[in-house]
């Protein structure tokens, strides 16, 4: 089954509405994409919640072994996993009674993505939390992207 793209308004509505972020293989190493995006959102306001077996704490936060390990509700489960690895952690996600199942780029599974939307939970694939914010939110200067470039109004000087 090919699911289309999500809207953009399912995207703002997704990341202005849900603040709780478990990150599922999330890394220690600042110049790891995964430890980057959770960085950029929790500067953006959102309780990150890392999943690494391997560390005990990343960016400050208490670091799970597993989703089902996290004590407290979880609004989106934002995968770097490999594709393979996305049934399992669907089906945790399901469980856990998360509301979004996130993929990040160049993760699809569509057999564990329409079970989490079976199962009521917005999907989103193939897309990076960090980039969408920061396209709908206007982060990207985050990344040194200066974002009054496409403006109407005059730049400030």
């Amino acid at each position: 089954m090919v699911r289309p793209p999500a809207t953009i308004s399912a995207l703002h509505r997704i990341l202005r509405s849900y603040r709780i972020i478990a990150v599922v293989g999330v890394s220690n190493a600042p110049h790891r994409p995964s430890y980057f995006a959770a960085k950029y959102m929790q500067h953006h306001g959102y309780q990150i919640i890392p999943v690494n077996p391997r560390y005990e704490t990343v960016l400050g936060e208490p670091c799970y072994p597993s989703i089902a390990d996290i004590p407290v509700p979880i609004d989106i489960v934002n995968c770097f996993r490999r594709p393979e690895e996305i049934p399992a952690l669907a089906d945790q996600a399901i469980a856990a009674g998360a509301k979004c199942l996130w993929l990040q780029l160049g993760v699809e599974h569509p057999e564990a993505e329409q079970k989490a939307i079976n199962a009521g939970l917005d999907v989103i694939s193939n897309r990076c939390v960090k980039i969408e914010h920061g396209r709908l939110f206007g982060g990207l200067n985050y990344a040194g992207v200066n974002t009054g470039i496409i403006s109407s109004r005059r730049a400030r000087k």
